[in-house]
């Protein structure tokens, strides 16, 4: 049996440390959840997972939605992406003074109008930073790297049929972050009796 408890251990403390630091890791656009033809306030969160700092936040927008207008952020500035058409299909925003640094986030909002059917839309992000390293939200909702998705639906209690929604992203990931607090609640506990079991089998020892 004792053979088992030092495996268990590292077992548990990989899948513990392993979702603590996945926990709002990724570049992501809030809300999740939005209406059909509503014209909806999103926030690109924006965490600086390494010990250089962000610099450049580029966001794509998903051909379905139409934006025009950005909240100012202070210590960054913006510039739009334009299609051959003229329409912005993008947003670069570019740090005027230090940046995002490391074990901090920041959020840009800007509104964006809504297609008039349901959709899923995906965010392509790509954070820069200052030792340049480019990282790439791109991806499928599974990969490691996965870009943002908010899905677009005909209805939501999220959204009022006539207003922009002023929603805080913090507080909007419900189902995500009840998920992952599971998943961490069950990796503690799986710690602690591992744990236990050292402790008991050493005092059986001696």
């Amino acid at each position: 049996m004792k053979k088992y408890v030092v495996p268990v251990t590292l077992f548990a403390l990989f899948i513990f440390f392993g979702f603590v630091t996945t926990v709002d890791a990724h570049v992501t656009v809030w809300p999740k959840e939005s209406k059909v033809g509503a014209y909806e306030k999103y926030t690109v969160r924006v965490p600086s997972e390494k010990e250089s700092n962000t610099t450049k936040v580029e966001l794509e927008f998903p051909k379905e939605v139409s934006v025009n207008t950005v909240h100012p952020v202070p210590g960054w500035s913006y510039q739009f992406i334009k299609g051959s058409d003229g329409k912005n299909t993008g947003i670069v925003w570019t740090a005027t003074d230090e940046g995002i640094k490391a074990h901090e986030f920041f959020e840009f909002p800007f509104i964006g109008a809504n297609p008039d059917q349901a959709a899923s839309l995906s965010w392509k992000a790509h954070q820069t930073y200052a030792d340049g390293t480019v990282v790439d939200w791109a991806g499928a909702p599974e990969s490691e790297k996965p870009a943002s998705v908010t899905n677009i639906s005909v209805k939501t209690g999220a959204v009022d049929e006539n207003h922009t929604t002023d929603t805080n992203p913090i507080q909007t990931n419900s189902t995500d972050s009840k998920s992952q607090w599971i998943a961490i609640a069950l990796a503690a506990l799986a710690l602690l009796f591992s744990l236990i079991n050292l402790f008991r089998k050493k005092a059986t020892n001696e």
